[in-house]
């Protein structure tokens, strides 16, 4: 009788363990298709570009989106920090597209709100992500936090906030996170350094860790931007 007990305990955590890799592969499916909706946007954006050694003004302008992975930002004067190596800003070209693996790493809390936490691992080796940890609201279906490990890039993390545009998963609020020796200053900006003693530079490393945020103020979703707005004049 005991053996069979322990062997009906078995096999109920065995189909407990399927039960909930099967429902977060779906919840990832569900997400993703709600994220990839969103065939193009124009979006009016203030960015604030936070790093302890400058002094960076606020930064506006208008992001242009067009899927998969097409994105150019347009400042309205200011400076901006520029990627090495081109990362996007926006939230569909940091979930894996394609065959995955999905895996349920248990819930926590984010601005008081309960979410789930799932692990991807797409199966294509060739893919540029490697693996993408995503923070899942399973009631709105939104992503209000991931992490994704690439292989050029780095890790990203990133946060986000949602509001008028919850339906389609666009954010009003996004917060990046980023070590800046990945980072570079476009050509013929200037900016104001915080006043560094040469001997206390010279001693102490400077903190080069900050971080992105960027305030989405409208967005003009799905009207069939042209690929010429993405062709930047020399």
């Amino acid at each position: 009788m005991r053996r069979i007990s322990v062997l009906f305990v078995i096999v109920f955590c065995c189909f407990a363990f399927t039960a909930s890799a099967v429902d977060a592969q779906k919840l990832f499916g569900d997400l993703r298709t709600k994220v990839l909706q969103v065939k193009d946007y124009t979006a009016e954006v203030k960015m604030k570009i936070n790093v302890s050694y400058m002094r960076i003004p606020q930064l506006g302008g208008t992001l242009y989106f067009k899927s998969p992975d097409k994105m150019r930002l347009e400042r309205h004067g200011g400076l901006s920090i520029l990627p090495k190596k081109n990362i996007n800003l926006t939230l569909s070209n940091l979930i894996p597209t394609g065959n995955v693996s999905v895996i349920d790493a248990g819930t926590a809390t984010i601005l008081g709100k309960t979410v789930r936490i799932l692990k991807v691992i797409p199966e294509d080796e060739q893919s540029e992500i490697v693996l993408a940890k995503i923070w899942v609201e399973e009631g709105s279906l939104l992503a209000l936090r991931t992490q994704t490990t690439t292989r050029n890039e780095g890790t990203i993390l990133m946060d986000l906030e949602y509001s008028k545009y919850a339906e389609y998963g666009l954010p009003d609020k996004v917060t990046i996170y980023m070590d800046l020796k990945d980072y570079k200053l476009p050509k013929g900006v200037t900016m104001d350094y915080d006043d560094l003693a040469p001997a206390k530079a010279a001693k102490e490393p400077v903190n080069k860790k900050g971080n992105i945020q960027i305030s989405y103020l409208s967005y003009v979703i799905n009207k069939g931007l042209s690929d010429g707005v993405f062709k930047v004049k020399e």
